[in-house]
C-alpha cells in the first residue's frame, strides 16, 4: 500500500511523491499547506492524499483547497 500526494492545479494534478505510510504522506501534505511557493502560486487549487492498493481503485484519504485570491 502507498500513499501518494498530488497537487492540483489549473493546468490538471500531478504527484508530488508516494510514501510507504500515511504519517509520511500527511508530513509533506501538511508542509505543502504552508509552502510560499504554493500559497503565492495562485494557479495550485489543492492538495490530495490517495492511497493506493494492488488490485483496488485508488481512494481518496484527505483533500486540501488552497483559498483563492
Amino acid at each position: 500500500m502507498t500513499y501518494t500526494v498530488i497537487s492540483h492545479d489549473a493546468w490538471g494534478s500531478a504527484d508530488v511523491g508516494s510514501f510507504a505510510s500515511l504519517e509520511q504522506a500527511r508530513e509533506v501534505f501538511q508542509a505543502l499547506q504552508n509552502d510560499r511557493w504554493f500559497l503565492a502560486d495562485g494557479s495550485v487549487r489543492g492538495l490530495s492524499i490517495v492511497q493506493q492498493t494492488s488490485g483496488s481503485e485508488p481512494c481518496t484519504v484527505e483533500r486540501f483547497s488552497f483559498p483563492h485570491t
